[in-house]
């Protein structure tokens, strides 16, 4: 199997269960709450730790103690830490969400130390992320990175994943450097300038993508499943039924299992 390197985001998730979502300027009591281990690159890096997958990772959390606990957390689920730095003076990025009991979510993030990922620190991590095959990337640590970091890794010959996720403004050159693009139903809208019913325009959203430069977009679409859009070709992959909870994180789980079927040589 291919290793797998991680590059993005380490949170700290603090959920609160609430009846309803709150209105603007009201104040509810949550019915529960938890404390998780998140992040977009986190959560992926731990499900393909949980999955089997050689994975490793890079990124940056603060020199509290949620860094400390974090970086244990990633070697307990099987991730090498390796490229995982505690930033010297800065907090461990954290999110605070809200969960209904539909299990729809709302999430703000304060990034800490994610936003503190450099270019320098992919120089730093390089020679250790080059025995990785597989890169997979989100958008919860500073994009300029995230495009250096793509730029040299395209050159190298390496397959490059994005989970353009939170949707940002990006560099219309960063598009070019992306094998596989896997955004949800909002994000495709966004980044292809379109807004119409998304299963009546999603082909020609994703054509305005692969024009920019994508080679193939994998478009999660929640309860429908998936489609996969390569040149002309458009497949749909039905999901598996299920009974949601909490949809925090299906679509790092998501890519996780996509990830790990590119490395198993079992995906498109």
């Amino acid at each position: 199997m291919k290793s797998i390197c991680v590059i993005g985001s380490l949170n700290i998730d603090l959920v609160a269960a609430v009846e309803r979502f709150p209105l603007p300027g009201e104040t509810l009591t949550s019915v529960g709450y938890t404390t998780f281990f998140g992040g977009k690159g986190g959560n992926q890096a731990v499900a393909l730790g949980k999955l089997g997958a050689n994975v490793r990772m890079v990124g940056k959390v603060g020199d509290d103690i949620h860094g400390s606990d974090y970086i244990r957390h990633l070697r307990m689920n099987g991730v090498d830490t390796t490229g995982v730095r505690q930033e010297q003076g800065a907090a461990t990025g954290t999110a605070m969400i809200l969960v209904d009991p539909q299990g729809e979510n709302q999430i703000i993030i304060s990034p800490g130390a994610n936003g503190l990922l450099r270019p320098t620190d992919i120089d730093e991590h390089w020679d250790y992320m080059m025995e990785a095959e597989l890169f997979l990337f989100q958008l919860e640590v500073p994009v300029g990175t995230v495009a250096y970091a793509m730029k040299r890794l395209k050159a190298a010959g390496k397959t490059v994943i994005l989970d353009p996720a939170p949707a940002s403004q990006l560099p219309d050159a960063l598009f070019g450097y992306v094998d596989y693009m896997t955004p949800n139903e909002t994000e495709i809208r966004y980044y292809a300038g379109r807004h119409q019913a998304y299963k009546l325009q999603l082909k020609e959203a994703a054509g305005v993508l692969l024009r920019k430069g994508v080679d193939t977009i994998v478009a999660k679409a929640g309860s429908e499943g998936a489609y996969y859009i390569r040149g002309i070709d458009l497949q749909h992959i039905a999901a598996f039924p299920s009974d949601p909870v909490d949809t925090t994180g299906a679509g790092d789980c998501f890519n996780a299992g996509f990830a790990y079927s590119l490395a198993a040589g079992s995906g498109p």
